[in-house]
């Protein structure tokens, strides 16, 4: 039994030594369950019964060490769910600050999704059609209806599978047709009222080329021409 805290005056414990001696206790005891870090970086040597050291040898190109990895899922980012919806609300001015229609969608493209408008549908698919190399099918999954945030791809647009047909190419040929027929009529518009501004302050372009070749032309008769003589002047 430890007495070193007793007090043989009183015939009691001292409890102020006594808390000191379990502090020690306790600190020593926790030190020797810790032990040092081990350090060494250098290969373990195999105990054997042999009185010779056998060292081990470590090997790491073995074929079942190779770690597989994916490249395609390095570069194809992770992507959110209705990422599209950041592109609502974002409208495009023209240079007299006013703001420029959004062209309508044929029928056959319809939203999918919650909250999915027309203005957001568009953006998407301009977005697919600059970022993406892959063909816009539209979200080809039926249970997309029900429960988009589990079957959606997050590949295509917020829009419903479609088809392009033949009829669809037609109307968009002839929308290109007459888009330039008006860029071409407005085109030739400016150059008459171009030609007639010049006209109106002064001496056409034309006429003014002709001109200048007319009194090049007469110069070079003038330096051709000799001199008279002066005797026959004289006569």
């Amino acid at each position: 039994m430890d007495l070193s805290t007793f007090d043989f005056r009183t015939g009691k414990m001292l409890m102020s030594k006594m808390n000191k001696s379990r502090q020690r206790v306790r600190y020593d005891s926790s030190n020797q369950v810790k032990g040092k870090p081990d350090l060494n970086t250098a290969l373990p040597v195999r105990q054997t019964a042999s009185i010779f050291k056998q060292p081990v040898t470590k090997i790491t190109n073995h074929p079942s060490n190779k770690v597989k990895s994916d490249p395609q899922k390095a570069v194809d980012q992770p992507r959110q769910l209705f990422w599209e919806k950041k592109l609502s609300g974002l409208n495009a001015f023209d240079i007299a600050e006013e703001l420029v229609k959004t062209m309508d969608l044929p029928k056959g493209l319809q939203g999918v999704g919650p909250g999915c408008t027309d203005e957001t549908l568009l953006s998407a698919i301009a977005s697919a059609l600059h970022t993406s190399t892959m063909p816009i099918t539209g979200q080809l999954s039926a249970a997309v209806e029900k429960n988009p945030g589990v079957w959606l791809n997050t590949t295509q647009p917020l829009c419903k599978a479609f088809m392009v047909t033949d009829e669809d190419i037609r109307k968009q040929e002839e929308l290109v047709q007459q888009v330039r027929k008006r860029l071409e009529e407005a085109l030739m518009a400016d150059m008459l009222a171009h030609v007639e501004e010049l006209a109106r302050d002064g001496e056409a372009p034309l006429d003014k080329a002709c001109t200048e070749e007319d009194d090049e032309e007469d110069e070079d008769e003038d330096e051709e021409d000799p001199d008279p003589d002066p005797e026959m002047e004289h006569v």
